[in-house]
């Protein structure tokens, strides 16, 4: 998951899928499971943890509270989020990369070139969308597949980008079950 300075969206993001793809009885930190991150096309916020808004509406949405194993997985990736700029090395590694915009994913796209990446492992996040037009599946013209950037918003953007990190992870994260399980 990437955004420009990995404290917001991607972050949120990286949150969402975990707890997603650990409820669904899949490992998201080694072997045979899937490994989620997230990073950002800039380094200005690198170091930083996750922004308070943000964790603010991940902790009303439930998300790391509790003790089951899923929420001890979310709470762990929000406690220890750093925010940094994806490496070469991370952006050769990945199976898959997921732009929250236009903007990121031309920049993954030009690092991915000089690096040698298949440039079909860099994906727009909201491709994954099923209500956003251009949508994998989804009838009619690419359109704007942005995710909404709540950084200069309120308290009521942060939720808007959290519904629709959700809906995105609720149709992804089957997809990556899948493709684990086969």
């Amino acid at each position: 998951m990437v955004c420009t300075g990995n404290i917001c969206r991607s972050a949120m993001a990286e949150v969402v899928l975990i707890d997603r793809l650990t409820a669904a009885g899949i490992s998201t930190d080694g072997p045979g499971g899937v490994v989620v991150t997230s990073a950002g096309v800039s380094d200005e916020e690198s170091g930083n943890p996750m922004d308070p808004r943000a964790r603010q509406v991940m902790a009303e949405g439930g998300y790391g509270v509790g003790a089951d194993p899923t929420a001890r997985a979310t709470a762990a990736a929000i406690a220890d989020h750093a925010a940094h700029r994806i490496s070469d090395v991370e952006l050769r590694r990945a199976d898959l990369v997921l732009a929250m915009t236009a903007a990121h994913h031309r920049a993954l796209m030009r690092r991915g070139e000089q690096l040698g990446v298949d440039p079909a492992r860099i994906r727009m996040f909201r491709e994954y969308d099923p209500t956003a037009a251009g949508a994998l599946g989804a009838p009619g013209r690419a359109a704007n597949l942005d995710v909404p950037d709540p950084w200069y918003g309120t308290m009521a953007d942060f939720i808007d980008t959290l519904d629709v990190v959700e809906r995105v992870s609720d149709a992804l994260a089957p997809a990556l079950t899948e493709l684990v399980a086969g």
